[in-house]
This record gives C-alpha cells, structure tokens and sequence, in this order.
C-alpha cells in the first residue's frame, strides 16, 4: 500500500510541476501548499521545475517592525507591474503562538494587488525559524521562479535589528527604515553597510527624514570605502508611491552591477552550496537517530559525563557505528 501511495504522489507532484511550469496560479498555490508541508512527492515536484532554466529577480526586504515593509513591497509591485512584468511576493510572518499559522497582516496590506493575475502573493509562517525565514522559503521561490515568474519579493518579519536571514535567498537586500529608526542606526552602525544593498529611509514625509538619510549615508560610506561600492539611501513614501521608482533603479542597477561581474552567479553558487550542506547535516542526523536512536545518545552521553571517554572519542564510536566513518578516520 505505502508503494502504491508513493506512486500516486509521485504522479501528483509530476502533474503539478507540468502546471506550474505553464503558468497555472491554482497549480502554483497547491504545489507551495505541498512543498511547505514536505509532503509526499515534494521533491519530485521541485525536480519537475528545477530544469526549467528560468530565473528570476529576488529582492529581500527587511527592517525593523513598523518600517513599512509590505506597503513598501506592494508598491515595487505595482511599479514593476507597470512596465508589464509578472511578480511573486513571499510575505514571511510571525508565527502565531496558538494556531501556529502566519499572521496575515501582509496580505491585508496588499489587497489592491490580490485581483491582479500578473501578481502571486504567499504568506509563510516562520514556524520559529532562525532569522525569520521559514524552512521552506528557499523551495518556495523555486517554484515561483520554475513557474515563470521574473521578479520575487521576499519580505521578512523584521522583530530585531539582526534580522538579516533574507541575505540568504535574495539577490538584492533592501532595509527599510522609518525616521524614528535613529537609535536603530546608531545601534546597528558597526556592522550596517554590509548587511543590505539599498537602503531606504521609508515614511519620508515625517520629521527627521532627511536627517536619517544622511546619517546612514555617512555610515554606508564609512563602510564601503574597502569595497568600492556605496549602496543607495533613498527616501520615500510607499503610501503615495513617492520615491519608489528610484527604489525600483536603485535594485535594477544592483542586479545589473551583479550580472556584469559575474557576482550573481557567484551568490546563487554559494546559496546553493549553504542549502546543500544544509541537507546533507539534516539526512546524516537523521541517519545518526536512526541507527544510534535517543538510547545510544543517552548512553555516550553518560559515558562523557562519568569522565570515561571525551566528547570527541564518544563521537567517533557513535560515527563509526552509523556507517558514516570507518573506524581509522578522525570525527
């Protein structure tokens, strides 16, 4: 039975994949749904896309709460839906502490969007993943990217000033900051200018606007001088729409800088190459607890703790019995 269940999800996930990849939005939704929850015949599905040779944009914007990160990705949206490209939106939210499922504030500020077909938008739940990005947020913009879509917006929850695990799956970082984001700045100086690759001083209709933007220019520039490039400050109001197409130059000019030097080919290698790692630690542990299970742990546990053999000598025994070492190797 389980072999037979095996196939039919295996025959789903190849269906999926054909509709994804032919620009089916129902398709596109259900195959997030399935790949989210690593349900059966997941993988078969993100393999049915990853020969596509389709690639897209990925544009991370993060800040801090209260920035304006969603009005500020709608608008980008609605700007480059404007010149008649295709946009997917990853909105990754708090995970709520009862159901465990996203708060969907982001889709509520994006509502005018919701009837546009050129445009997707999906919620993730962080599910309390290190900075703020879901587990899955990497497959999911697979499958946005193989189903035909050029640009993806990758919007973070932004709870802290170190939240910065968008930089992992997107190709140009964007930090929003609000005028009130002036201790934030001061706070966040030493390491700011290497974290994002625009920054834009959102809500710029407020008192102390144009003071930020020259206090984080000052502090870029500081940063940058090793590197040769100074990211763009800008100012804008995403309510309005005011300033947002310089924010939409300032990331083209980025993906184009990236292209000319080869810089982008690099950046997805490395990304790859971190996910890759990624799965081969998570399936060598799963094989550790499968063959050592929780009693083996325990018991090299206790045997490091009554001072009968070091961490490192349990380890190797624990190695060598799952068949990942042989016995003459080092751990």
């Amino acid at each position: 039975m389980a072999a037979v269940a095996g196939q039919g999800a295996r025959a789903v996930a190849r269906s999926l994949a054909e509709r994804c990849g032919a620009g089916e939005r129902a398709a596109l939704a259900r195959a997030i749904s399935v790949v989210e929850d690593r349900r059966p015949g997941f993988r078969e599905l993100l393999a049915g896309l990853a020969g596509s040779g389709r690639r897209a944009h990925r544009t991370g914007i993060t800040g801090p709460p209260g920035a304006g990160k969603s009005t500020l990705a709608a608008a980008l949206a609605g700007h480059w839906r404007g010149s008649g490209e295709e946009v997917a939106i990853v909105a990754v939210d708090p995970t709520s502490p009862w159901s465990g499922g996203a708060l969907l504030g982001d889709r509520v500020r994006m509502a005018p969007l919701q009837l546009d077909r050129g445009v997707f938008i999906r919620s993730m739940a962080t599910r309390g993943a290190g900075g703020g990005l879901a587990e899955a947020v990497h497959d999911v913009v697979d499958l946005m990217e193989g189903s035909g879509f050029g640009r993806i917006l990758l919007e973070t929850v932004g709870v802290g000033q170190t939240e910065l695990g968008v930089a992992a799956a997107a190709d140009t970082v964007v930090l929003a900051l609000t005028p009130e984001s002036g201790d934030e700045v001061q706070a966040m100086k030493a390491g700011l200018a290497e974290v994002s690759d625009v920054f834009v001083v959102n809500k710029a209709d407020r008192p102390g606007a144009h003071a930020l933007v020259r206090q984080l220019r000052d502090a870029v520039g500081l940063g940058r001088r090793r590197s040769g490039r100074t990211p763009p400050v800008l100012a804008a109001v995403a309510t309005t729409g005011e300033g947002i197409a310089a924010v939409a130059d300032a990331i083209e000019e980025h993906r184009r800088s990236l292209a000319g030097s080869r810089a982008l080919e690099a950046l997805r290698i490395a990304r790859a190459e971190a996910r890759l790692r990624a799965e081969v630690r998570a399936a060598l542990e799963a094989h550790l607890d499968r063959v050592a299970g929780d009693g083996g742990f325990a018991e090299a546990a206790r045997i490091v703790a009554g001072g009968r053999a070091t961490v490192y000598e349990a380890a190797k025994r624990l190695l060598t019995g799952g068949g990942i070492l042989s016995g003459d190797e080092d751990a």
